[in-house]
């Protein structure tokens, strides 16, 4: 970590906003997308994850470096989520660079508990619409202290995208409603929809677990096939930012023991799609989602 050192060194010295505008770093596409929602033209907004790029996997390059170092605020997602980042902001925070956890808005106690690891939970919070308006006020709270001169921009926006955080959530359940709930059974590349799951009445069951780092064994997909078949499931899904190899090893077992599963399509899980696309953003992502679940399981 000398190079990190060495990089945040030179660059606090230059940390200041660019044409006056509160220099805004996120991680994920998902935060990434609310933050412009909310700060539109008032700041400057740097990404450093694309679509398709795993945030449990993410290892910040030396231009990373120099744009969190170069930052007045870094929102994150937080949970462990960017897990190889940890250091990087803990570095950032000691050289009194805001750094935000999105995920500090929410009550821990309604959050899905880590069975494996004690203490932490599962990061996906994107995943309850609910959790996204709370962290839309958060995020507007939190620019609103950074540049007070423009408080009343940043809360008309948060109202004005909440307001449409709550029409998503009406038509995302009249979707859902034409999926009768025996067949509300989700089964993907990992364990990323479990507030999706406990939101809207699915079981969920991921072929990995929370995070991406540890690969699924023979005997995980071996179960996972058996329990496709126990329950009669129609199709399986592949994600965006996990290889499709995985799925794919899961429908072969499945083919295997003389039973058919089709993969009812790509989701957008842990990044959204292309900028852009409808999938490009948090609202059309969700649509996206939605409609490819509910359509390849009726």
């Amino acid at each position: 970590m000398a190079l990190l050192g060495a990089v945040i060194i030179f660059n606090c010295k230059n940390n200041q906003p660019t044409n006056g505008k509160p220099n805004i770093v996120t991680t994920t596409t998902m935060i990434t997308d609310l933050v412009k929602n909310i700060g539109g033209d008032k700041i400057n907004v740097q990404g450093l994850m694309g679509s398709g790029v795993d945030p449990h996997l993410f290892k910040a390059s030396e231009g990373d470096v120099s744009k969190l170092a170069n930052a007045d605020i870094i929102f994150y997602g937080g949970l462990h989520l960017e897990g190889k980042l940890v250091e990087v902001f803990e570095k950032m925070s000691r050289q009194n660079i805001k750094t935000i956890a999105v995920s500090d808005a929410l009550d821990k106690t309604t959050l899905i508990a880590s069975e494996l690891f004690p203490g932490n939970y599962d990061p996906h919070i994107w995943f309850n619409i609910d959790y996204w308006i709370q962290i839309t006020q958060y995020v507007a709270d939190q620019l609103s202290k950074t540049d007070p001169e423009n408080k009343l921009f940043y809360e008309t926006n948060a109202k004005n995208y909440i307001e449409k955080l709550e029409v998503l959530k009406k038509e995302i359940t009249a979707t859902i409603q034409t999926l009768s709930k025996e067949k509300r059974i989700l089964v993907t590349a990992h364990d990323a929809f479990s507030y999706f799951g406990k939101a809207y009445d699915f079981e969920v069951v991921g072929l990995q677990g929370l995070s991406t780092a540890t690969e699924a064994g023979v005997q995980d997909v071996q179960k996972l096939a058996t329990f496709i078949i126990d329950k009669k499931v129609k199709a399986i899904f592949v994600e965006s930012s996990v290889p499709k190899r995985t799925i794919e090893a899961l429908q072969a077992a499945v083919t295997s023991k003389g039973h058919d599963v089709s993969i009812g399509g790509t989701l957008y899980s842990d990044a959204l799609g292309n900028a852009g696309s409808m999938e490009g953003t948090y609202i059309g992502m969700f649509q996206y989602n939605v409609n490819t679940i509910v359509n390849a399981l009726k």
